[in-house]
């Protein structure tokens, strides 16, 4: 979904974002090409833990007057607000008996459980 967040820049200082339909949520980026991708971050980590509904965006229209959101700029992101609460889904998979060793190796060796590392080799891959 396109949520409107307000950026603001002060001179020396990373991208600053307002989020005005999550109250208490921020995000930061020293770049404004990587802003969209700390704002995913921040939505999942203001979420994430509460069972709160999480709001329908706003129009940027009906946010355009407020004077909170003067000298700066407003961007439309594209926030996966499903990630925010994503409930663990058990599956059933076969995969070689060595291939489950060296996974169980490498994920033991990260600090991590076999089903956090299999999550993350897939979305790195279909990242790519």
């Amino acid at each position: 979904m396109l949520y409107p967040i307000y950026v603001h820049k002060e001179a020396g200082s990373a991208y600053g974002a307002t989020f005005p339909d999550f109250p208490g949520c921020f995000a930061a980026a020293d770049e404004l090409k990587d802003l969209p991708a700390a704002a995913q971050e921040a939505m999942e980590a203001h979420f994430g833990a509460d069972n709160d509904p999480i709001p329908q965006p706003s129009s940027p229209e009906s946010l355009a007057k407020n004077k909170d959101y003067r000298g700066g700029f407003w961007l439309l992101v594209d926030l996966d607000v499903t990630k925010a609460r994503s409930r663990a889904v058990r599956v059933n998979i076969s995969l070689p008996e060595y291939l489950v060793g060296r996974i169980d190796d490498e994920a033991h060796r990260r600090g991590q459980t076999r089903s956090a590392f299999l999550a993350r080799a897939a979305e790195r891959e279909m990242a790519s």
